[in-house]
């Protein structure tokens, strides 16, 4: 197996704010989120879903996320 390219990203939820993120190291914008929501345990919504933004440390793009923990799915804010 190949191993997957990985990238540095700092990731931070809604309610918490960019100062209180931290740095990830994952394969995608997606996997930053979701690892992110797994290690740090972020606020949830009333939804039960948790919003994540994620900024790629080599570029500055930055994406938003909303984690699902009734199925763990992730997926773009609207």
């Amino acid at each position: 197996m190949i191993p997957l390219e990985q990238h540095r990203y700092l990731a931070y939820a809604q309610g918490v704010g960019r100062a209180h993120g931290h740095v990830v190291e994952a394969p995608s914008f997606e996997a930053a989120a979701v690892g992110y929501a797994e290690l740090y345990s972020p606020p949830v919504d009333e939804e039960d879903d948790i919003r994540v933004f994620v900024i790629g440390l080599d570029d500055g793009q930055e994406h938003c996320f909303v984690i699902d923990l009734d199925d763990g799915q992730a997926a773009p804010c609207d």
